[in-house]
This record gives structure tokens, sequence and C-alpha cells, in this order.
């Protein structure tokens, strides 16, 4: 299945390499241009910016709520029905300690707003509002790609893992670009191409 794209591609392994040069091309631009200043960290706005910023020039759906109900092997992401008020209440969660944001990225992970490009576009707002509240990123190259999964599969029920995994990788190079696009690299996509199961309405 290829998603209907402005770039009028059909074949998925095209896209994911279009979709990947375009998409680090703009995360630096939102790097470079301290895009970010203009944005408040925490709040879904800010998010929907970052998506909007990232893939608007690939797909039609950049920054909108996503159209179909989908899951990821086994586990359901919020459905349609609940989905805007979830991310209500999500940007209503405190965010002045670390587990405090890290409890609000699970959430928003859960709620997954988006059709395509949850993972970078939440990593870099994780990353944002560390930034603002704690003086503090994350080293992505620094956290195992098969544990974060596993830790991210089992943050619904409980979040102990991945807040301790994230943890160890914390940085005070909030400036560094190097550091920042790691979050979105593709050489170290955490969600990758995944094929999620959908349900169109």
């Amino acid at each position: 299945m290829v998603l209907e794209n402005k770039l009028k591609i059909t074949d998925q392994v095209e896209l994911a390499r279009q979709e990947e040069k375009i998409s680090k091309k703009r995360a630096k631009d939102i790097f470079e241009k301290d895009y970010l200043s203009t944005l408040q960290p925490g709040t879904f706005e800010a998010l929907r910016k970052i998506h909007q910023y990232l893939f608007e020039e690939i797909y039609e759906f950049a920054g909108d709520f996503r159209k179909v109900n989908i899951a990821k092997g086994n586990f359901r992401f919020t459905p349609l029905t609940y989905l805007e008020e979830a991310v209500k209440n999500i940007e209503k969660m405190p965010q002045s300690t670390y587990e405090e944001i890290i409890e609000k990225y699970v959430e928003m992970n859960i709620a997954h707003p988006f059709r395509e490009g949850n993972g970078r576009s939440t990593r870099i707002w994780l990353d944002f509002m560390l930034k603002k509240e704690l003086n503090v990123v994350i080293d992505w190259s620094k956290v195992d790609k098969n544990d974060y999964l596993l830790a991210m599969e089992r943050s619904p029920v409980k979040d102990v893992e991945i807040k301790q995994l994230l943890k160890q990788s914390l940085t005070n190079k909030i400036d560094d670009r190097e550091i920042y696009m790691k979050g979105i690299d593709s050489s170290y996509l955490y969600e990758g191409y995944i094929l999620y199961k959908t349900e169109e309405l």
C-alpha cells in the first residue's frame, strides 16, 4: 500500500527514499531557522506545526488529524472517535519534570494523531519540551533501537522502562545540530516504514 502523495509516486521504496530526503532537509531547516522558537512547547499546535513543516511537500494531510483508525501488531492507537479529545487532555498534562515530560510523550505516541510521520514529529516535540523545561535533549544515537521499540510497546501499561532508557541518553548539548538530527535520521528511524493496519472511514 502506497500512501497518496503530492509527488505522485506509486512505488513504496521510492516514496520512502524521497520522504526521507525531504523530511531531513525540512528538519534541518527547522533547526537552522530556529522555527521552534515560534512555538509553545508541549502543545498539540506545536506538534501539528512540526509535522506540517516536515511533510507538507509530500502529503496533503501534513499537520492534519488522521482519518483512519490504525494499529501496529496487536496494539490499536487511540480510535478516531476519541482522538481529538485525547489530544486535548494530553496537552493539559504537566511538563515540569523529566518524568512528566516522558509521560506526555508516551500518551501522544498512544494517540498517534497523524497518518504517517508520528515518530519523527513527536521526537522533535519531545526534545523541544526537554530543552525548554530542563535544558537537556536526548542523544538518540545512544538509544538502542530494539530496546526503544520494546519499551515503547510496553509503555502504555508500564512506562518505567522508557523513562530509564531515555534518561541514560540525556545530554546538555541542546544546540548541537548533529544530536538534534539523530531523532529523524533515516538510518536510525524508529518507526521505520511500517505498514499500519488501517480502517478507512
